[in-house]
């Protein structure tokens, strides 16, 4: 009892003191849920079922910080969007391969978007996370056009370079300071993308200048593009790279990597948006609900070793 006891209260302390006081006040939601956003099945897939997926790493990233999942599967009504929002803490935009200009996906992230706009807004604290896909679509909501330029990082390692202040910055200041050395020294950040923002390209949008601070960046030798960055005004994070395939993705393939770095830094993506999810106070309207929404009500499918994605939910 006293154990369980300081642990909350150490937890409560570690959190009040990266929230500003009026925040800290508040009760923290230790029960936190956050919403993944489904996309279409991948054309080459051959063990796809439904019309859409999630990759279980992603599920078990958030899991292995503190947090339960529900899947936003596509083709619902914005009605059941909105109700959704509304019982939820954060959400996860996911990396995959569809159009993030048109897209069911697309459409989706716009919705919770423009809702995770308006609550905090209304001082309903509510963070978003995006992964490269998710990353990229959020630059595409943010300044409504596609920015994004063709790189060369298909499947590397990168070890990244650190904006002037951004060790201080809400997302970083709570890494460990071993673990940001291994960040800016050693080659552990997965790429999988073929399209990148450019540095030139955020520099000549005034929305994305003004929406996002820019906190590390990377080079394939010819251009030079932002890999993590988060919102002035919100909680919302984005990273180009794969904090989730570390620890829960296997395959045998360039990019990937499985070091005690690798896997630390994982963990502390994973904790810092959990951590921002607790200050969210959405629920369910019933306990049925719930456990009705949940992603343990469905059965994440073996897709081989040899899968880019080792396991996927699907969804009709």
């Amino acid at each position: 009892m006293y154990r369980q006891v300081f642990v909350l209260a150490v937890s409560a302390a570690v959190l009040c003191a990266f929230t500003p006081p009026a925040s800290c006040a508040r009760h923290f939601n230790y029960r936190p849920i956050i919403g993944i956003l489904a996309q279409e099945n991948l054309d080459d897939d051959t063990h796809a079922q439904g019309s859409s997926y999630i990759a279980a790493s992603y599920v078990k990233h958030l899991e292995s910080a503190g947090a339960r999942v529900v899947p936003i599967r596509i083709n619902q009504t914005e009605e059941e969007y909105v109700k959704l929002f509304n019982s939820i803490n954060g959400l996860l935009l996911p990396g995959g391969n569809v159009d993030i200009e048109k897209s069911q996906f697309t459409r989706l992230a716009k919705i919770f978007y423009d809702l995770a706009i308006k609550a905090n807004d209304a001082s309903d604290y509510f963070p978003i996370w995006g992964t490269c896909q998710g990353f990229q679509q959020l630059t595409v909501l943010t300044s409504n056009k596609n920015l994004l330029t063709l790189t060369d990082t298909k499947a590397v390692t990168l070890p990244l370079t650190f904006s002037p202040g951004s060790p201080n910055s809400r997302l970083f200041k709570r890494f460990p300071k071993d673990l940001l050395q291994s960040l800016a020294e050693e080659n552990i950040t997965s790429n999988f993308h073929s399209w990148s923002l450019s540095l030139q390209n955020y520099s000549g949008n005034a929305k994305l200048k003004r929406f996002y601070r820019v906190l590390t960046t990377n080079t394939d030798g010819k251009t030079d593009f932002i890999s993590t960055m988060e919102a002035y005004r919100y909680p919302f994070y984005a990273v180009q790279w794969h904090p989730e395939k570390s620890p829960f993705e296997w395959i045998e393939k360039a990019g990937m990597v499985h070091t005690l770095s690798a896997i630390k830094a994982a963990f502390y993506t994973a904790h810092i948006f959990i951590s921002e999810a607790m200050k969210n106070h959405h629920r369910f309207p019933s306990q049925s609900e719930e456990e009705k929404a949940l992603i343990y009500n469905y059965q994440p499918i073996f897709n081989g070793l040899n899968s880019i994605f080792m396991q996927n939910y699907y969804f009709d």
